[in-house]
């Protein structure tokens, strides 16, 4: 798959799947089979795996090797598939190194959560990770712009970088980091909720969790910021709010379990979130989801 290929499906939906776990705490990757066919019926044309909505730091590395592995044939070419990598630079590399024999069109480089990360030693580390992937696409995952404007466009330089996926709630930093390196695709990295703002500053298409729910819904999204009209974009948002304010409860630990408990009550059996998620979910928000269900996707 080419480059412009990747590009343009990241400058969509870049859905972020769950990692389906059984009932013995095992990994299941053939339970997404209903969600995949869905979001790629829906038009969603990237798929990520071991993002954060996969609860990527939950996973041993063996666990998130084999997601890794399991997925492309999975999506069968449906939908591009990107492999995220991260945690130690080792492991990175490892995961980055046969991302392409395993099947996947590009890698997302998780930002390190290092709490005593350098901004040169992060770029360091993506650098290694890179050059691992071996001429795959890279998409960096920026969910701190603390490192600064030079070490940002430090890592847009380096090699095989296509585009960055910007976590930061702040449109300015994003428009001043944008209009400093054109030449990567900034993409929205807060989901539906923040892509109107960001749109309106450059960035292309967004990340979704939602798409393993609902995925017509972050299509419809989608389509009205393409068109420019952002009134029916903040319509579409306006009617999963409740949902996004689910997840957002106990530090945003409800933000995968709201998720799974949805598939599960739409008969898509994936499994707990594990620790440290909030799981299982409160009383009262199982009462307002299954209500939510019914009237945003019919259920």
């Amino acid at each position: 798959m080419t480059h412009d290929r990747v590009i343009a499906a990241l400058s969509g939906v870049s859905g972020i799947l769950v990692t389906p776990f059984d009932g013995e705490d095992q990994i299941a990757p053939t339970r997404l089979q209903p969600i995949i066919t869905r979001a790629a019926a829906a038009g969603v044309a990237a798929l990520t795996v071991n993002g954060n909505t996969s609860e990527f730091y939950s996973l041993s590395f063996d666990e998130a090797r084999r997601m890794q592995a399991a997925v492309p044939d999975l999506v069968a070419g449906r939908s591009v598939v990107t492999a995220g990598v991260g945690r130690s630079v080792g492991e990175a590399c490892q995961l980055a190194r046969v991302a392409a024999a395993d099947g996947c069109d590009a890698i997302m480089i998780h930002q390190p959560p290092d709490p005593f990360r350098a901004p040169r030693g992060i770029v360091a580390y993506v650098e290694r990770v890179a050059e691992a992937a071996g001429g795959l696409p890279v998409v960096l995952y920026l969910r701190d712009d603390g490192i600064g404007p030079a070490a940002i466009a430090a890592l847009c330089r380096v090699p095989g970088v296509i585009g960055v996926k910007w976590a930061v709630p702040n449109p300015i930093a994003l428009a001043t980091a944008r209009r400093a390196n054109p030449q990567v695709t900034w993409i929205c990295g807060l989901a539906e909720v923040w892509a109107p703002p960001l749109y309106a500053v450059g960035a292309r298409g967004f990340t979704s969790g939602l798409i393993n729910v609902a995925p017509d819904r972050s299509m419809a999204v989608l389509r009205a910021l393409d068109q420019g009209d952002y009134p029916a974009a903040e319509a579409e948002i306006a009617a999963i709010e409740a949902f996004e304010r689910l997840r957002a409860q106990e530090m945003a630990g409800a933000n995968v379990s709201i998720v799974k408990a949805a598939l599960a009550l739409m008969g898509t059996d994936v499994g707990p979130a594990r620790p440290p998620a909030a799981w299982p979910i409160s009383d009262a928000a199982a009462t307002e989801l299954a209500d939510l269900l019914a009237r945003v996707c019919g259920r």
